[in-house]
């Protein structure tokens, strides 16, 4: 299957636009996992099992496993999130952004040696930083489009030729580079407005939406905002909120309760 068939079906299996971020910080762990050298998998495959069927996908952050020189945990994240929950689909959080021969490497790094569905890219350096991940035909590429920090609108917001930057990079992706069909956006939950204005361009394109929970997006804007005509064309993304609800050996389960009731507040406004 396609990353995008992988999406479509998830979204119908598990009613589910929620995407549950992997992004875990040792400091925060219940103590019973300190110490263990395999803490980050543990916490990670937890949450994972616990959320699975509430889900569209799962995102882990790869700063928070290399930082931690803990890329064979990733690994075996993934392959375990593929083998117990098939179907749900894996987007490699990396944001990478280069040219040629560096960017084959990076897909390389993504698709094949930690078996992502798909990645996360930078669009800055143009058409052919994008080419590379484009290879792998089933694969989806993420761009960044219109991101949830507040200093995005620093480059994001610049006039280019009668159009915003960020609607310059919906444009180009939806109506030029997405050669695969596989291509998605990420636009943030704290710009329901710019989240609008994407929705009008690319069509059905997915969105990917970060910036609910911790970073007080507002659910209800970002669903009227963003979704398709039949309810679905969103990943919304909230890691912090989910990951960390619980602080005791019971965190999976406080996780689950988060994340159901996050995917049934999004639900209401479908």
């Amino acid at each position: 299957m396609t990353f995008i068939q992988m999406l479509a079906a998830a979204w119908q299996k598990n009613n589910s636009l929620l995407c549950v971020g992997l992004d875990p910080d040792p400091a925060k762990f219940p103590i019973h996992l300190h110490g263990r050298d395999d803490a980050i998998f543990a916490f990670c495959a937890d949450i994972v099992d616990a959320t699975a069927d509430l889900v569209c996908a799962f995102k882990p952050q790869i700063a928070y496993f290399a930082a931690h020189r803990a890329e064979d945990q990733l690994e075996a994240l993934i392959a375990h999130i593929h083998a117990k929950h098939p179907g749900i689909p894996v987007i490699l959080d990396a944001k990478r952004g280069d040219i040629g021969s560096t960017a084959e490497q990076y897909a390389i790094e993504a698709f094949e040696r930690f078996q992502a569905d798909a990645v996360t890219v930078n669009p800055y350096m143009g058409r052919d930083s994008v080419d590379p991940y484009l290879a792998y035909q089933k694969k989806g590429v993420i761009l960044l489009c219109r991101t949830s920090n507040a200093g995005g609108s620093d480059l994001q917001f610049l006039d280019v030729g009668g159009e915003k930057l960020y609607e310059r990079v919906a444009r180009l992706t939806s109506h030029t580079w997405d050669t695969t069909g596989q291509c998605a956006l990420v636009v943030g939950a704290t710009f329901p407005a710019e989240i609008a204005r994407v929705r009008e361009i690319v069509g059905d394109m997915p969105l990917l939406v970060p910036g609910i929970g911790a970073q007080g997006g507002d659910i209800e804007a970002t669903v009227r905002a963003g979704r398709t005509a039949n309810g679905t064309g969103l990943m919304i993304n909230s890691s912090r909120a989910i990951l960390y609800a619980g602080k005791d050996e019971n965190f999976a389960a406080a996780a689950r309760q988060v994340a159901q009731q996050t995917r049934d507040a999004i639900n209401l406004y479908r």
